[in-house]
């Protein structure tokens, strides 16, 4: 079995963190600030569809983007937890899959938080925002983990907390588990995929229930 996570509100809580840096980026640019529940409703897109999204111009998005990184690379590993349970699923899950982590999060930044929680060791690939053309619901994030863990497996799962993680699933074939301790809620997720589970324990679990 293969199995791939997600990060925010699936195995990490950086909400705190995304929150910082959204709104120094707002005060660096001296713009109007988004409220948080806003932010919050976007967690999971990539940064430059949620600025978009939150009205920035595509003239200056990268800008925000780039101010947004600078600034949550310094405060990321203070400002982010493990969600409950994370550790011990991540640990129950490579005692009978294999493992990946698909994300739209950067890539550089979410491997020095997985070794900053001594979780990569359990990961075979990473894959961010900046290792694609077309990030989640698209197909390519997880294909192109399965290809690089050269994955045979017939069972191949993800477990993500959003729509777009059921979505990508979707796109590229496999199977999905939603959790509900992220961003999304049962029945957004519901319409995606009949697995919900409260965490990604529970999810790791029901996994290892029916592994053949």
């Amino acid at each position: 079995m293969t199995i791939l996570f997600d990060l925010d509100g699936t195995l990490i809580d950086s909400t705190d963190a995304i929150l910082q840096s959204f709104h120094n980026s707002y005060d660096v640019h001296k713009r109007v600030h988004p409220t948080d529940e806003q932010i919050k409703a976007l967690i999971g897109y990539p940064l430059d569809v949620m600025y978009t999204n939150l009205g920035i111009e595509d003239e200056v998005v990268w800008d925000f983007v780039a101010t947004y990184k600078e600034h949550y690379r310094e405060i990321s590993t203070k400002m982010t937890t493990l969600l409950p349970n994370a550790l011990e699923a991540v640990e129950l899950a490579s005692t009978f899959a294999r493992l990946g982590i698909v994300t739209t999060k950067t890539a550089r930044y979410s491997k020095i938080l997985m070794e900053y929680f001594d979780l990569m060791k359990h990961f075979e690939v990473l894959i961010g925002r900046e290792d694609v053309e077309n990030p989640k619901p698209h197909a390519e994030p997880i294909l192109k983990a399965l290809n690089l863990m050269k994955c045979s497996d017939k069972e191949q799962w993800i477990i993500g907390d959003t729509k777009l993680d059921l979505l990508s699933a979707q796109n590229a074939n496999i199977k999905s588990v939603g959790v509900l301790c992220g961003y999304s809620n049962l029945e957004e997720l519901s319409k995606y995929t009949p697995n919900i589970h409260n965490n990604s324990l529970d999810a790791v679990k029901f996994l290892h229930s029916i592994q053949s």
